[in-house]
Parts: C-alpha cells; sequence; structure tokens
C-alpha cells in the first residue's frame, strides 16, 4: 500500500512538472509570438515609409520631366515666334517697296500716252522749221490739241468744262470778274479766264470766269417767271 502510495504521488508530481513544462513553454511561445508581430509590425511600418517615399521620389520625377517638357515645348515656341517675326517683317519690307514702286511708275500708261502727244509736236515744228505755211502749221497744232484733249477724255475720264452761257456755280467755278448783264436773268458765265476740268465725276480744277449779273429788267423777268411757276 505504501509502494502505492509513492507511486501515485510520483506520478502526481510529474503530472505537476509536466503542466509546468507546458506553461513555460506555451508562455515562451507566445512570448515569441509577440516578438514576431512585432517585428512584421516594424517591418510594415518600415515599407509604408519606404512606399511613401517612393510615391513622393515618383512625384518629383514628374515634375521633373513635365518641367524638361514645357521647357522645350517653350523654345519651340519662342523658334516658331521668332521665324514668324521674321516672316512679317519681310512682308512689310517687300509691300513697303512695292508701294514704292507702285507710286513711282503709276503714271506708266499716262507717260505712254503723253509720248505719243509729244511726237506730234515734233512733228509739226519740224514741218515748220521747213515751211512759212503758218496757216498749216495752226491747223496741224489744233488737230493736235483736239486729240490730246480727246485722249485724255477717252482713256482717263478727263474732260473739259463748257462754262460761257451757263448758270453761274460756285462749285464749279471761281468769279474773278463780275459785271452788270442786260440780258441775263440768272447770274451767267460770260468769258473764259481759265478753263476748268472734271476727273470722272469729280471737280479737278475750277474754271476762272467772269460772271454777268442780272440788270434791273433781267431782275423784273426773273421775278415775272418766278410768279408764273408760283402760279
Amino acid at each position: 500500500m505504501a509502494k502505492d502510495k509513492e507511486r501515485a504521488a510520483a506520478a502526481e508530481k510529474k503530472k505537476k512538472a509536466a503542466a509546468a513544462d507546458d506553461i513555460e513553454k506555451s508562455e515562451e511561445i507566445e512570448e515569441s509570438a509577440e516578438k514576431v508581430t512585432a517585428s512584421e509590425t516594424a517591418a510594415s511600418e518600415e515599407a509604408v515609409e519606404e512606399t511613401t517615399l517612393t510615391e513622393e521620389e515618383a512625384g518629383l520625377l514628374k515634375l521633373q520631366e513635365d518641367i524638361i517638357r514645357l521647357e522645350e515645348e517653350t523654345g519651340n515656341l519662342k523658334d516658331q515666334l521668332l521665324r514668324k517675326q521674321a516672316d512679317f517683317d519681310n512682308f512689310r519690307k517687300r509691300i513697303f517697296r512695292e508701294k514704292e514702286e507702285s507710286i513711282k511708275y503709276a503714271n506708266t500708261a499716262l507717260l505712254s500716252d503723253l509720248i505719243a502727244v509729244i511726237d506730234d509736236f515734233e512733228r509739226a515744228i519740224g514741218s515748220a522749221e521747213s515751211s512759212t505755211d503758218f496757216e498749216s502749221f495752226l491747223s496741224g497744232i489744233k488737230l493736235i490739241e483736239k486729240q490730246f484733249v480727246g485722249m485724255l477724255e477717252r482713256d482717263w475720264g478727263l474732260k473739259r468744262m463748257i462754262t460761257v452761257g451757263k448758270e453761274f456755280d460756285p462749285q464749279k467755278h471761281e468769279a474773278l470778274m463780275m459785271e452788270e448783264c442786260e440780258g441775263c436773268t440768272t447770274q451767267t458765265v460770260l468769258e473764259d479766264f481759265q478753263k476748268g476740268y472734271f476727273l470722272h465725276d469729280r471737280v479737278l480744277r475750277h474754271a476762272k470766269v467772269k460772271v454777268g449779273v442780272p440788270g434791273e429788267a433781267g431782275s423784273d423777268e426773273k421775278k415775272e417767271k418766278e410768279q408764273k411757276e408760283e402760279r
């Protein structure tokens, strides 16, 4: 019986020792697990930090790339602007040169027509030097003048005013003299001192004229005419 009790006590002691060992091992395992967890957490935090730094670096890299791209675009635009400016300067110079040439040679066609008139005058002068026939010379000069005036009116729109006998018009005529005119009912051009000209439908030069002013009889006649028109 005593041996059985000793055996039971020894077995109980072994169980307690085994239980204590199990508890100790469990604590060691838990401690190891906590260390592993802490290590993993630290590693994870370090990885997060590394990832954050990598994103910042990527952002900086992208900004640098954008800066390089914008600098290239700015350089291209500057080159284009310089080329456009050079083209515009060349265009402006060419237009200015063409304008000067246009003004310089604007009367080419007119002068070509005048050369023909000069030829006629030279022939008339040459004929007069070898002949004493004044009537023939005068006839030739009148013919040249008629042809000359006709050419200017036909080709260049220059038309001579017909003023004598016309009613005085300050828009066309410049009165140098005025005298009483018994047969005039209105102010009438009596004489041409210098002929006026139209260029197409515009007065190029006013005619310088002598104007006849109605006398008393003319004024009465004008009044009667106006009264009849009113009736």
